[in-house]
């Protein structure tokens, strides 16, 4: 049994579900399949794994109601991650909600481009600012179980998810409400990571994006409001040595690499996302 019983009619079919499902969610999917199998497994109690094991097992009727809501709001657009609660994200499972932005599979670069800058620095302190689930802080702390992490938002919703994101996996982080840098007067850290709003007010995304909070997502009249907020009083909060690591749209980079050069950062590194587009900067202080 996979929290499907035995099938009483072919409709009800857990593999019949999923075939159903993703035909209907291919207009909003990139993924239909992949989405109608997490679905049906959320409503059924199981896991994605056994309803393609058992294809021939069905759903009770409580669970195909269930299972017809999520449809229902996930061919409205609503992300497929608010709807099962959790988003996978560097191996770590972190429930999600629309207080928090859904995390993104090309922000997993910043974790990788901060390990690789702290591989030889003991007991690194680490901020994630903006911190929305925790993901990065959780993420860094996990790989990096020496570091001293603070993560830090504006919304407090944000923060209750981060924080016990944080207590269900074991993982001691600092959560911090704070208007960027406002609350970390006179503090430093060897690594900040960043993964600011960015985009432009006006940018036609939004029209999808419509159930994630736009506080997260919204970055002005340019997309750079947050990111000039964060440039400029980074370098206060930068041990020697230290480096900040900020993702941001793919056209947006040179603009940034201007934009740190006036409050004193100079570009270390830059990289780019899964596609191939530019990605994010490490920034550190420039040299006198």
């Amino acid at each position: 049994m996979i929290g499907c019983e035995p099938a009483r009619a072919d409709s009800l079919r857990c593999g019949e579900l999923v075939r159903q499902a993703a035909a209907r969610l291919e207009a909003i999917s990139d993924t239909p399949k992949l989405d109608a199998e997490l679905l049906v497994a959320h409503a059924a109690g199981a896991t994605r794994s056994a309803v393609i094991a058992f294809p021939e097992r069905a759903l009770d009727m409580d669970a195909a109601r269930r299972l017809d809501a999520l449809i229902e709001r996930r061919a409205a657009g609503e992300p497929l991650a608010y709807l099962v609660g959790e988003k996978e994200f560097y191996s770590l499972a972190l429930a999600v909600s629309p207080a928090v932005l859904v995390p993104r599979p090309e922000t997993e670069h910043l974790v990788d481009a901060a390990l690789a800058r702290l591989a030889n620095v003991e007991r690194p302190s680490v901020l994630d600012l903006g911190t929305g689930s925790g993901a990065l802080a959780l993420a860094i702390k996990h790989e990096r179980r020496d570091a001293i992490v603070v993560g830090a938002d504006a919304s407090a919703d944000a923060l209750t998810i981060a924080r016990a994101n944080g207590e269900r996996l074991g993982l001691e982080v600092e959560w911090l409400e704070s208007d960027w840098f406002a609350a970390l007067a006179g503090r430093t850290f060897d690594c900040i990571v960043c993964n600011p709003p960015y985009l432009a007010s006006d940018d036609p995304h939004f029209a999808r994006l419509g159930f994630e909070p736009r506080a997260a997502l919204d970055g002005g009249p340019d997309g750079l409001y947050a990111i000039r907020r964060v440039l400029a009083d980074a370098p206060a909060h930068l041990d020697a040595g230290g480096v900040l690591i900020l993702e941001h749209g793919y056209t947006q980079q040179d603009a940034i690499i201007a934009l740190a050069a006036r409050c004193g950062l100079a570009v270390l590194d830059a990289g780019r996302d899964l596609e191939g587009r530019p990605r994010y900067v490490v920034l550190g202080a420039a040299r006198r």
